[in-house]
């Protein structure tokens, strides 16, 4: 295995640890889901502290969620595909808010405001892709009704933001298309 390769599959051995265990997974739990020797760990990395705050990094990434949210097919219904991505951006919201609460938020990488800025914008404009084939039938610009989407999405999957009570992934679609006006 090439060194990029064995640190990327020791990486993602252990994420799934640094989730169910937080910083209190050893190093021979992650060298057995790993399958290597324990010392091969610090043939890779020079610390435990280094691999974890790497597969911390790994775990927040959105590349995966990103990737479905691209595949789904622009010819579904306008409420199917937004009620697909909620779903998406609900899991990643769970996997996020698990994560912070194994390892704490002190430990959490800090992005620089104009890369927090860029990942922003770009996750945007992904999801305003979900409202581009309808767009004549919103009262707003796809990139608007994607910012409302995600505000939506995001704070209402998230369980201190939601008061306890997430919204399942057909109330954040019709909220955002429906509203709360009774008609």
């Amino acid at each position: 295995m090439r060194p990029e390769e064995r640190r990327a599959a020791i990486i993602a051995a252990t994420v799934p640890l640094v989730r169910e265990h937080g910083l209190d997974v050893s190093t021979r739990q992650i060298a057995e889901a790993a399958g290597i020797a324990e010392g091969t760990i610090f043939r890779v990395f020079e610390t435990k502290d280094e691999l974890l705050q790497e597969a911390i990094r790994a775990a927040l990434d959105p590349s995966e969620t990103e990737e479905k949210l691209l595949a789904i097919d622009a010819d579904l219904p306008l409420r199917q595909r937004i009620e697909g991505a909620a779903a998406l951006l609900q899991q990643q919201m769970a996997r996020s808010v698990r994560l912070v609460a194994a390892v704490g938020m002190a430990r959490i990488p800090h992005e620089s405001h104009a890369d927090r800025q860029a990942r922003h914008a770009q996750h945007i404009e992904l999801l305003s892709r979900l409202f581009e084939p309808d767009q004549d039938e919103l009262s707003c610009e796809p990139v608007e009704a994607a910012r409302y989407f995600q505000i939506l999405a995001l704070g209402g999957s998230h369980p201190h933001l939601s008061g306890g009570r997430v919204l399942t992934p057909a109330e954040i679609t019709s909220l955002l298309l429906n509203g709360i006006h009774r008609r």
